[in-house]
């Protein structure tokens, strides 16, 4: 593919939302495209939560209906609800071009005309094998959203560095579609780890860590599950027709709070499925493993974030953006190091630590650029033959 094609192919998605969105104007605070993207965000948010009430036997995840505190989330729906007005109404104030007002606004009202925030639950939700994982993209998100973007903004490593930058459309498919099909990873994960102990450790001499305090168990599980990672990496980057996979992952030009989502489904749910084989074997208990979900699924992110400040005192126990901003790099020096994802002091002890002193990569992704960039032609590019 001709470096022309992969530009147009990366930048389709990119351009419909400019031109259905976008305007002249400026972006910078003050000019109403920040509250205007607010509203949007807000108004989605909540239409997206109100129709997981209407919904909640299909669009919410089974393991965690019964675990929701019902009138802290109808609080914060209303919340959000209005948020998202006065959002739209300060942007529609001041800037010229009301469409992202406009919008905003509309999805606000929708989720009002739905029934808001006093949308009646029926007393016993039907259970059910399966849900599409709405509301754990919509709590996800705004978590992401609430503790990320701040981040990037006040404490940036490149502050010219865009919110919506190239690709970013694509990016924001891998983010919905992975948090979609939650329950999928969630069975996946544990395939691997059930069926060995099902058949090959037998009952009288299975292992019970979960005797151990729960903080060990967390510590314990995240040293496992990140040795495992470490190699299973390792063998991504090694061997040809893995890397084909891996590959989509490291086409990311920019890094983000958002880039870290660019997985390409065989990836994600080979690496997930190995990292917990150890922990489940030697009998970890559900909340630690739990525990180390929660933390992961917030580091992963961090270490791909725009977060540019100094962490030195940090990097010789736990992996901050600037070590694995590093094994994104497109220098040939940094190619196939810091595979570790938690503890750098994993990659120091098998020799591929590359962490230069005082500054970071100086570009990122694929030499030659590779990867197509839309999200289909992502999935079927590593089953293709190769020229």
């Amino acid at each position: 593919m001709q470096r022309g094609e992969r530009q147009s192919d990366r930048m389709s998605l990119d351009t419909l939302f400019k031109r259905a969105f976008g305007d002249d104007e400026p972006s910078e605070a003050g000019h109403g495209w920040v509250s205007g993207v607010l509203s949007v965000v807000c108004g989605g948010l909540a239409l997206g939560a109100v129709i997981c009430f209407h919904f909640p036997e299909v669009l919410t995840t089974p393991e965690l209906r019964a675990r929701y505190p019902i009138p802290v989330l109808r609080a914060l729906i209303q919340i959000v609800i209005v948020a998202g007005l006065l959002f739209a109404l300060r942007s529609a104030i001041v800037r010229r071009r009301k469409v992202l007002a406009s919008t905003g606004a509309l999805l606000a009202l929708l989720a009002t005309l739905l029934g808001g925030a006093s949308v009646p639950l029926p007393n016993e939700v039907p259970e059910t094998p399966i849900g599409v994982g709405l509301d754990w993209f919509i709590v996800n998100l705004l978590m992401t959203i609430v503790i990320f973007v701040p981040l990037e903004r006040a404490l940036p490593k490149d502050p010219a560095q865009l919110v919506f930058r190239p690709g970013w459309t694509t990016d924001g498919l891998y983010f919905l579609l992975s948090h979609l099909i939650v329950q999928f990873f969630s069975f996946v994960a544990v395939v691997p780890a059930t069926v060995l102990r099902a058949h090959l450790v037998a009952p009288s001499i299975a292992l019970d860590a979960s005797r151990l305090p729960l903080p060990l168990q967390a510590l314990l599980v995240m040293l496992l599950a990140d040795l495992t990672q470490y190699f299973v990496h390792r063998a991504f980057h090694r061997f040809p027709w893995l890397w084909r996979f891996h590959a989509v992952h490291h086409s990311s030009r920019t890094l983000d709070w958002l880039a870290g989502s660019r997985l390409h489904i065989v990836d994600a749910t080979a690496t997930r499925g190995l990292a917990l084989v150890a922990p489940i074997l030697l009998g970890f208990s559900p909340a630690a493993i739990g525990a180390y979900l929660v933390f992961v699924s917030f580091h992963a992110v961090f270490i791909h974030a725009n977060f540019g400040a100094r962490l030195g005192w940090i990097e010789p126990f736990l992996v901050t953006p600037r070590i694995h901003h590093f094994h994104h790099a497109d220098e040939p020096e940094a190619i196939d190091k810091n595979f570790a994802v938690h503890l750098p002091w994993i990659d120091r002890l098998f020799g591929t630590r590359f962490l230069p002193a005082e500054r970071w990569p100086r570009g990122y992704g694929i030499s030659g650029d590779p990867m197509p960039e839309s999200w289909t032609r992502q999935l079927v590019a590593p089953f293709r033959r190769r020229p």
